[in-house]
């Protein structure tokens, strides 16, 4: 039985301003996804961009590589395609040219029947205030929790 693998990008959630989700599918080499099982990778930094064909790439993704691979290894940061339905990708894309939206993920993840996926959102930069307002709201709930606490 192996262990669930839940990889979060809890720093895109104070950055952006979350207005959709979708969950992706990634096209990976042997390694990648046996590093991943292990793991072994990070999503902070990385960010989603389209190509000239229309496909899009999740860029700054970093997978370690794996430790049995030898030659076979993988680029630890190399661009990684996601798959999603046309219809999604063509939604993306217009959001993205015209309104100047961003596309960040938010957590990497393994299925019941092993596929890697990747949650993505359609996200819009917060501004200096709006962070602000962010951490004052953590710190009122945090504090209502403790009064919670001491009061059972």
């Amino acid at each position: 039985m192996q262990k669930t693998i839940n990889i979060q990008n809890k720093k895109a959630r104070f950055e952006f301003e979350i207005l959709d989700t979708y969950t992706a599918g990634i096209q990976l080499t042997g390694t990648e996804i046996k590093s991943i099982r292990n793991s072994k990778a990070r999503i902070t930094e990385s960010f989603c961009e389209f190509n000239e064909q229309g496909e899009l790439f999740v860029i700054n993704m970093y997978i370690e590589e794996y430790t049995y691979g030898h030659s076979y290894n993988h680029n630890p940061k190399s661009s990684r395609r996601l798959l999603l339905n046309k219809k999604e990708l063509k939604k993306l894309e217009r959001q993205v040219q015209n309104v100047g939206l961003t596309i960040v993920p938010l957590k990497l993840f393994i299925t019941d029947k092993g596929w890697a996926k990747l949650t993505i959102a359609l996200c819009k930069g917060k501004k200096l205030h709006d962070k602000r307002n962010t951490l004052k709201d953590r710190d009122n709930k945090r504090d209502l929790d403790r009064i919670k606490k001491n009061f059972r």
